[in-house]
């Protein structure tokens, strides 16, 4: 007798513990310490930056805009797996309890971000707003109304075979989102919110009704499952070595200039395949990129030039730190064993490659502190930035690939 019950358990107990076991690597001391030290930081400067706006501030748009994409995006975590499209197929009918209650944990994990979320919105829109404090309940639970209708919504939608009909879901319900939300933020559009939920009620009910009579998308709900999954083991797998990750590789033929200066000789192949690695596989030239628009943007806001070179040499750590598992990268491949090259090669092309990432970044961090005008806060971040990176490769790598 087949208990969906039982079943949905056991998948949602393993992937609590599945998480659990890399959210304690992700979540180690020192990065928590980063953690706590930026949220700081950017409590402050949020602070000191709400005191120079006044009512003119275009909040209730940007908030729109904020809160309708993330209203939009509102997928049901299923908890399926490949084989299921072959053993579960059969008992499609028998599914529905399952299919509920990961939609109640899909709402419930979503709406504890909604819930971050308005938080961090809520002052900008008291200090320039339609709406205070006081409305901070009201406004939460209409936010988490709405997240629940785009949940059943968007489940709904999954069950027509045409990619089409999702995008231009996605596309109209972002328009009603965001509308929604900034009659709701601007604080005088309260009446005005009763046709848009008599509108999302009758979207609601047609697409219930086109869904009738319709079987589950097997292999798109699988396909989803797994990139979700596949992005968090990508995050955990700059922490820690996750077997379950599945390489993704992008051409990127683009870039290709940026190798050309490697000289076509026998000891810099180790250095070939990093840059190319670096450049192709996994998410470590998007995770650079990232962090050094991330750490330009906290370098502008901070005007202190002791805090700004603080923040470029703690961003140049986070870099080379999550770098790190570029060394490993290939070392479960055989045929990179083949290559005629002794071993040490390889250490000093992965030294050679993170020197390269991290001067350019401390480059950039440099030419962001020069463009707003302070000469010797930018000298210092370059100095500091030069010295921390010699450091950082000669030695903080060394002991690290030892282990």
């Amino acid at each position: 007798m087949f208990d969906g019950t039982r079943l949905w358990k056991e998948r949602a107990g393993h992937r609590v513990k599945e998480l659990g076991r890399y959210l304690k690597y992700i979540f180690n001391g020192h990065i928590v310490i980063v953690l706590l030290f930026l949220l700081g930081t950017a409590a402050y400067y949020y602070q000191e930056w709400l005191k120079t706006l006044d009512t003119g501030f275009p909040s209730e748009m940007i908030g729109a805009i904020v809160f309708g994409l993330f209203l939009t995006l509102s997928p049901v975590y299923n908890f399926l797996r490949e084989a299921d499209k072959v053993f579960l197929l059969p008992l499609e009918e028998k599914l529905s309890g399952f299919f509920l209650r990961s939609s109640i944990v899909s709402g419930a994990l979503q709406s504890y971000v909604l819930l971050m979320l308005l938080a961090l919105f809520m002052p900008l829109f008291a200090k320039t707003g339609g709406i205070g404090f006081s409305m901070f309940l009201p406004t939460l639970l209409l936010l988490l109304a709405v997240k629940a209708w785009n949940i059943a919504a968007q489940w709904k939608v999954s069950f027509q075979a045409d990619a089409s009909s999702i995008l231009i879901d996605k596309a109209i319900r972002f328009l009603l989102n965001a509308a929604f939300s900034y009659l709701l933020f601007a604080g005088n559009g309260f009446l005005l919110l009763v046709p848009f939920v008599g509108i999302m009620f009758a979207y609601l009910g047609y697409f219930h009704s086109a869904a009738r009579g319709k079987g589950l998308q097997w292999e798109a709900l699988i396909a989803g499952e797994e990139k979700r999954m596949m992005a968090f083991y990508r995050l955990a797998n700059l922490f820690t070595d996750v077997p379950h990750l599945k390489e993704n590789v992008k051409r990127r033929s683009w870039l290709d200039f940026l190798l050309s200066g490697i000289p076509f000789v026998q000891k810099r192949a180790p250095l070939y395949l990093l840059a190319r690695t670096f450049l192709r596989a996994g998410d470590y030239l998007g995770l650079s990129i990232r962090l050094s628009v991330i750490g330009s943007l906290g370098i502008i806001l901070i005007s202190y030039g002791p805090g700004q070179i603080f923040f470029a040499l703690l961003f140049l750590y986070l870099t080379g730190f999550q770098l790190m598992p570029l060394a490993s990268h290939h070392e479960n491949n055989l045929w990179s064993e083949l290559y005629p090259v002794a071993a040490a090669h390889n250490k000093l092309a992965f030294q050679r490659l993170l020197s390269i990432v991290l001067i350019a970044q401390t480059a950039i961090f440099t030419m962001v502190i020069l463009v707003s005008g302070k000469m010797v806060a930018a000298i210092g971040v370059l100095a500091l930035g030069a010295a921390f990176t010699f450091a950082f490769v000669k030695f903080y790598s060394v002991r690290k690939l030892k282990n």
